[in-house]
């Protein structure tokens, strides 16, 4: 029973994925035969079935772990990105996440439990095939394997898009984990590859001047949630209140992945020369270092040894508030930012990087804040999408809150200043048939691309620069790129001039230019975003919104 449940259960991720994806016929009837050719194979090469059991563990890892991921997202094999999404998340994030997905974890486990317990039995008692038995599998997994290799081979004549590294599996996650490991270890050498980068930065202001500019990532927010854009719940009070703020409606992030979407965002490096100009290029940070500011970086989400913590270690002063292991809320940021604005008595530039909306929902704001209720259920389910939109709508509230204690602070300073915010991704929160959740998917989906972004300039920034301060109204009802246009349209508010930036992707400059829509895949190639996997219905969500998807 051992020596058949094992190629079994080891075949479950392909038979599922042979439903999900858009493989041709010949590539779905390669992705069972091929695979299961060779765990028979394997099965019979051997008598100590127990042993053969145990040495099959890793492979067992990579399908529980597809299964979970069909159950999270429906569909796509373990990306890249999701390798390093587990090893830059942080442990409470990933155990709240699994906790609320007990159909996933009690599937994965009533598959390959087991079968597991079955191979150590197997080991104590020293048990064996018998050579009839092994006979028996390889005679059935050697043709097997030979019709494997032939349909193999029918694809690559037929198919010319046909990579067996992204469409067998598990080759295919085999594959991903080696490319995962290279970007880690190519990461970690950052501060070596990208140590003679200088942007030859210039400030044009008065330097004699106080000017103050923050940036404000925000987290797993969606446009389609802010009431400023349209949404017909409160979810910004304060805000809408305001005449001053200058919204994006049309922004549209270029990863759905936060530690790919947030070094766009902070570095020099664009979705077309990202695999190699991210490891070669310093920061917005280094920018305006260069050009004199007092810089500062401070971040409410864990050191994860990423990029976004090199690029943020950029800055002059670099406070971590997750430093003392526990989590905060954003409002915890302020302070430090306060703090920041009065110890700086001429040019500052500070980066706040938000824990925002991120799931546990329900864990991003205060309970005396809960606005919306119910709220309190966390399971991931879709019979539970009231609660977790209450929530989730809540936590919109808590940025509101937050965005407007910045622009007071800024207000007080009474001098040319600017804060720009937007998130570096969206969400799926149960929104269609596709029973969708989170983000980070392989593929991504209308509400994980499509992010608020806005803007505010002080009374004095408006007065001094009007040039810049018309730039950014203009643009308003532009098609942006949150990622593109974040470091040149910083550097543009500020003045500050670099031969190396392109200013036709500052939102804050006259030449700003409308580009084609572009995606970074999970194999870092810039892509068109109508070929990134976008459905039918998430280009009609974008025609609905007037937003291009070419």
């Amino acid at each position: 029973m051992l020596a058949w449940a094992l190629p079994l259960t080891l075949i479950v991720p392909n038979v599922w994925l042979d439903f999900t994806e858009h493989y041709t016929l010949l590539s779905c009837l390669n992705n069972i035969v091929t695979p299961m050719g060779i765990y028979l194979l394997v099965v019979s090469c051997c008598s100590k079935i127990g042993r053969t059991v145990l040495w099959s563990i890793p492979l067992m890892i990579y399908a529980a772990f597809q299964i979970v991921l069909m159950f999270l997202y429906g569909e796509n094999i373990i990306a890249i990105d999701m390798f390093l999404n587990v090893a830059t998340t942080n442990f409470g994030e990933a155990t709240r996440l699994l906790g609320s997905l007990p159909a996933a974890i009690l599937t994965v486990c009533a598959i390959y439990l087991p079968v597991i317990a079955g191979g150590i039995v197997m080991c104590k008692r020293k048990m064996r095939l018998d050579r009839a038995m092994m006979v028996r599998i390889r005679r059935l997994g050697v043709p097997i394997l030979i019709a494997g290799v032939a349909l193999y081979g029918a694809c690559e004549l037929t198919d010319s898009e046909y990579r067996a590294e992204r469409q067998l599996f598990p080759l295919n996650v085999m594959y991903n984990t080696c490319k995962a490991v290279q970007r880690g270890v190519a990461t970690s050498h950052f501060k070596d590859t990208s140590a003679d980068f200088r942007f030859n930065a210039a400030d044009t202001h008065p330097a004699d001047a106080r000017e103050v500019y923050v940036l404000i990532i925000g987290e797993t927010s969606r446009a389609d949630n802010w009431q400023l854009l349209g949404y017909d719940r409160p979810t910004n009070p304060r805000l809408s209140q305001r005449d001053d703020i200058i919204v994006y409606p049309k922004a549209v992030t270029q990863s759905n992945t936060t530690h790919k979407s947030v070094p766009l965002i902070l570095s020099a490096a664009t979705v077309e020369n990202y695999d190699t100009a991210i490891y070669n290029s310093k920061g917005v940070l280094a920018a305006f270092n260069e050009a004199g500011y007092a810089t500062a970086f401070i971040s409410n989400q864990a050191r994860n040894h990423s990029f976004i913590d090199h690029l943020g270690e950029e800055a002059q002063q670099v406070t971590f508030i997750t430093a003392d292991g526990r989590e905060h809320l954003d409002s915890e940021l302020l302070p430090v930012l306060q703090q920041r604005i009065t110890e700086a008595k001429g040019k500052l530039f500070v980066v706040l990087h938000t824990y925002g909306n991120h799931f546990c929902y329900r864990d991003r704001y205060p309970r005396n804040h809960a606005f919306f209720t119910q709220d309190d259920n966390t399971d991931a389910e879709r019979y539970n999408r009231s609660d977790l939109m209450n929530a989730y709508d809540n936590s919109i509230r808590e940025t509101d809150l937050m965005l407007e204690a910045v622009i007071t602070m800024l207000e007080r300073c009474e001098c040319p200043a600017a804060m720009l915010y937007f998130s570096d991704h969206g969400e799926d929160i149960f929104d269609d048939d596709r029973g969708r959740f989170l983000h980070s998917s392989p593929v991504p989906t209308y509400y994980q691309i499509h992010v608020p972004m806005l803007m505010w300039l002080s009374p004095q920034y408006v007065a001094e620069y009007p040039e810049q301060t018309a730039a950014a109204h203009a643009h308003s009802n532009c098609d942006v790129a949150s990622n593109d246009a974040a470091l040149p349209t910083m550097l543009a508010l500020a003045g500050i001039r670099c031969d190396s930036v392109d200013y036709t992707r500052a939102l804050a400059s006259p030449s700003y230019i409308e580009r084609p829509r572009i995606y970074l895949n999970d194999y870092n190639e810039a892509i068109p975003l109508a070929r990134s996997g976008l459905r039918e219905c998430d280009l009609q969500l974008l025609h609905n919104h007037q937003i291009s998807h070419f």
